[in-house]
């Protein structure tokens, strides 16, 4: 009967052993449960961040985009005036020294040449 308890009492530490070790790989499977859960909440926190942080960047560059082509709009209409005032210059001088010379004709004595 003694061999039977020495038998029994060896399966009893084996058995105490094995218990022993799955407590162990089940407490450090837990340890790294923990750590890739707060590394997963931090993560959807940065996200979250992230996602605000990206809603107000795209909100400012909406925001500038539209006052760049509302520069753009202004300049090509104040260039294209201010082609219009060139022209108008260029035409109103054409014609001041057109009158200029006629004023010089008749101002110029009529006997001289003939």
């Amino acid at each position: 009967m003694s061999q039977q308890g020495a038998a029994l009492q060896t399966y009893n530490n084996e058995l105490v052993k094995c218990i022993e070790e799955l407590c162990f790989k089940r407490d450090e499977l837990n340890r790294q449960i923990q750590k890739e859960e707060e590394e997963k909440s931090r993560l959807q926190h940065d996200i979250h961040v992230l996602t605000e942080k990206l809603s107000r960047v795209n909100e400012s560059l909406a925001r500038r985009l539209t006052a760049r082509a509302d520069f753009d709009r202004t300049i090509a209409e104040t260039e294209a005036a201010y082609m219009k005032i060139l022209e108008s210059s260029q035409t109103l001088l054409s014609v001041l020294k057109k009158e200029a010379g006629n004023l010089g004709k008749a101002t110029e004595p009529r006997g001289k040449g003939h």
